[in-house]
This record gives structure tokens, C-alpha cells and sequence, in this order.
């Protein structure tokens, strides 16, 4: 099937890391692009063409997350080697260390006013740091084993983590408490995000799944079954209704969450992808892998209509419980052989590492989940087209079959609003009347005051 005008396109390669890549993240400005690396080093690439990078050497072991700070002036890296750094992204490069984990450190986060740091270690603990005093604030303790993961919400509120206990937490950032609790029995989430507005958190799974979790009602709103090695990192496109993911099956797949299907399959590295990010405007998104290999896409399916683009291609439901989830949206793999970009740095010495493979693999996914592209040999790119589905071809239902449950769907949506307004209306009336004290209640504390006072 021939590609489309609004298919995601893989514009360019960065090359530079001698290992596989853990972490990704752009500048707020959208210019610069921060890669993390099993080779301990930390990069810092122009989007500009031609334009120099530049390496940055003070980590002492593999670097497992790298996060802009809002304002862009501030680059944290979390490594291995216990510590935390925060960077001064430019041609110099100095930063400073951060020591109060005791075991390895798998992220860091900025809280979206950059006051406030969050890093979640291997010695089971999530702790915030203050950015403009530098200086360790307090640590949160419940889970039971590593934490791989720990994000702040929008408004700076709420932390969620996730770890290989096989929990994900929510914690209040005033009282240092933890207010929500969900369990996985299955895997354990390797990632877990805020999306845009705050309302929801997607997990990244080992068990080879994404779910969509509502906080506000504690409830699982949609679980993909989408890829066939462990999950390792998903992104929230800006407008809260894409989300992409990596996994180790060396695919990135691109999920539209109000239609609750996979609308993209991407194929571009070989073996697992660990990292993917979209660019804070979400014009671009970039991804990272064991092939040591930084790529850049544009997304262009956000610039159109999503309703037009599915009325111009043959849409499919499924009347399975839960509807839409694993009903996957017929696209061509993107196997793109443009130019590769190599991109100079600023130093020429590289320290001699562990080849990309079963070792990096087993360092960030459980190995009996590990599939085999975790080799280095080159893979076979894989044909997903409609041809392949026959039983799920035979399923489809006309257009306007699909047109008629879309609209019942929206009514259904307004009557569940009224519905809701109607019921907040209705008690608010009850805290009022059970606010006001009325003359029973007054006899009854008259009644039992008189009753206390017989008594003694």
C-alpha cells in the first residue's frame, strides 16, 4: 500500500553514540534534541543541518534518562553510576552532581514550573529535589522493588511510579503521600506519563502492553495489545490524543486514543527501541534504540482531519469487549533508506563498552520476556498490510453502519454529561441540607445531652 501524505517520514539519522540509546529528549525551543547512551555519554545535537554536537563526559556508567528543563537552561541525566547531573547545555558543557541515591538511578523529571526535580532509583525509593537551591528535598517510600520510573503530573501535584513490584503509585506532593495505587499481575510497567491535561497516566509494559489509566475514577480506560516484545517508553503527543510507543520488538507504534486503535506500525531500527519523544509542539518525534541509532521523524498525521483521513480508508470495528483495542488501522511499515547524518562532535575519544545486545537487554527488560531481536544482527523488515489479515478483513462493516454507531456513541456521550451535572446539582442540595442543622437534629442533641447528663 502506498504511503500517504499525512504517514509519519523518517528525516534524518543522528550517529555518534557508540552504544544503544536509553533516553531522548528535545529543547523546549524545539532546536536541540539530548540523547543518554549505554557509553556513558550524554549528547546534545542541533536540528539545524550540518551543525556541530557535542559530547558530554562526567557520568560514570550507562546514562538511563535525559530531561530538558522548561526554560531549556538545565539538562538532567540520570545514570547508573548512582547519580544525578545537571548540565548547562552548551559548547562547555559543566554540570553538577547530585548524590543521595544508593543504587542505580533510572529517571529524572522536571516538574512543569522547574522548581522541583524527581529521580526514581533501584534502592526502591522516588526522590524530589529543589532546583534552585540544588539540594535534596525528601524521598518517597512504599514501593517493594526497583522503581524504573517516576513523572510529574502537569499542574506539579501529583507523582506517578511504577516498579518492578508491579504497582504503579500515585503520590501527593504536599503531604509526601501515597494516594492512589494500581497493580499490574501480570508484568511490570517499564515507563509511566502524565498525558497533557493530567487526567489520565500510560504505562508501558513488560508484559508487551499499554494501558490507559483514568485517575480521577481509578479505572482502566483502554489496554493495547499492540506489540509482541516488552514495552519500554511511550509519549504523549501535545494534544493529549496520540500516543507513541517503543518496544522491543523494534517497531514504534503510534495509537490514536480517541479512536482507541493503532493507526501507525514504524519500522527504522534494528532491535529494541528503548526511548521515543515527541517535540513539545508535536511537529516532530525522535526515537532511540539498541542499534545505537538516534532517528528523526516528522509526524504529519496531526496537520489533517482525523475523521477525513478515516472516511478516505476502510475503517473496522470489532463488537469485541472492550471495542476498538486491538483493531489495528491498515498501514505500510516505513522501512525509509534516506541519507544518513552523521553529525561531527566536539570529541574524538570514546571509552571501550560492552557491545550493543543481550547485555544491554538484559540491564532494561526482564530477559524472559526478551525477544530475539535483541541481537545485534540486522533484521528482516517485516510487510503489515491487509492482505495479511484475512479474518479480520471479513469482519468489516460498511461505512455507514460505522457512521450510524458514531452518532449513537455521541448521544450516549451527552446523555452521560447531563446525567453528571444533574447528579452533582442533586448533591449539593444534600450537603446543604446536611449542613444547616434542623430542629430534629437539635431535639436529638437536647435528647441525648439530657441522657449524658441522667447518667452522671
Amino acid at each position: 500500500m502506498a504511503s500517504s501524505p499525512e504517514d509519519p517520514v523518517l528525516e534524518r539519522y543522528f550517529k555518534g553514540h557508540k552504544a544503544a540509546i536509553t533516553s531522548v529528549d528535545f529543547s523546549p525551543n524545539g532546536k536541540q534534541l539530548a540523547t543518554g547512551s549505554w557509553d556513558t555519554f550524554l549528547m546534545l545535537w542541533s536540528l539545524r543541518p550540518q551543525a556541530r554536537a557535542f559530547r558530554y563526559v562526567g557520568h560514570k556508567d550507562v546514562i538511563t534518562s535525559v530531561q530538558f528543563s522548561p526554560l531549556g537552561n538545565l539538562l538532567a541525566s540520570a545514570s547508573r553510576d548512582r547519580t544525578i547531573r545537571l548540565w548547562i547545555p552548551d559548547k562547555r558543557g559543566k554540570s553538577s552532581e547530585f548524590k543521595a541515591h544508593t543504587a542505580p538511578v533510572r529517571s529524572v523529571d522536571f516538574s512543569a514550573d522547574g522548581q522541583f526535580l524527581a529521580s526514581a532509583s533501584e534502592d526502591k525509593s522516588i526522590k524530589v529535589w529543589n532546583m534552585y537551591r540544588q539540594r535534596f528535598l525528601y524521598s518517597l517510600y512504599r514501593h517493594t522493588h526497583w522503581v524504573r520510573c517516576a513523572k510529574f503530573s502537569p499542574d506539579g501535584r501529583l507523582i506517578v511510579s511504577c516498579s518492578e513490584d508491579k504497582t504503579i503509585k500515585i503520590w501527593d506532593t504536599t503531604n509526601k503521600q501515597c494516594v492512589n495505587n494500581f497493580s499490574d499481575f501480570v508484568g511490570f510497567a517499564n515507563f509511566v506519563a502524565f498525558n497533557p491535561n493530567g487526567t489520565c497516566i500510560a504505562s508501558a509494559g513488560s508484559d508487551h502492553t499499554v494501558k490507559i489509566w483514568d485517575i480521577r475514577v481509578n479505572k482502566l480506560l483502554q489496554h493495547y495489545q499492540v506489540h509482541s516484545g516488552g514495552v519500554n517508553c511511550v509519549s504523549f503527543h501535545p494534544s493529549g490524543n496520540y500516543l507513541i510507543t517503543a518496544s522491543s520488538d523494534g517497531t514504534l507504534k503510534i495509537l490514536d486514543l480517541l479512536e482507541g486503535r493503532l493507526i501507525y506500525t514504524l519500522q527504522g531500527h534494528t532491535g529494541p527501541v528503548f526511548t521515543v519523544s515527541f517535540s513539545k509542539g508535536g511537529e516532530l518525534f525522535t526515537s532511540g534504540g539498541a542499534d545505537a541509532q538516534v532517528l528523526l521523524w516528522r509526524t504529519n498525521f496531526d496537520e489533517l482531519n482525523y475523521k477525513d483521513v478515516s472516511k478516505r480508508n476502510l475503517k473496522r470495528l470489532h463488537f469485541d469487549s472492550p471495542p476498538h483495542l486491538l483493531d489495528i488501522y491498515p498501514r505500510t511499515p516505513h522501512p525509509h533508506e534516506g541519507r544518513i547524518d552523521t553529525v561531527e562532535t566536539t570529541e574524538t575519544t570514546v571509552r571501550t563498552l560492552p557491545d550493543k545486545g543481550e547485555e544491554i537487554c538484559g540491564y532494561f527488560l526482564n530477559p524472559s520476556l526478551m525477544s530475539s531481536e535483541c541481537s545485534p544482527t540486522i533484521l528482516k523488515k517485516k510487510t503489515e498490510d491487509i492482505s495479511d489479515l484475512p479474518s479480520e478483513s471479513q469482519r468489516s462493516i460498511p461505512l455507514a453502519v460505522t457512521d450510524a454507531l458514531e452518532h449513537i456513541m455521541e448521544q450516549l456521550n451527552v446523555l452521560t454529561q447531563c446525567f453528571v451535572l444533574w447528579w452533582v446539582a442533586e448533591m449539593e442540595q444534600v450537603l446543604e441540607l446536611i449542613s444547616e442543622p434542623t430542629s430534629w437534629q437539635e431535639d436529638c442533641f437536647n435528647l441525648g445531652a439530657a441522657t449524658d447528663f441522667d447518667r452522671g
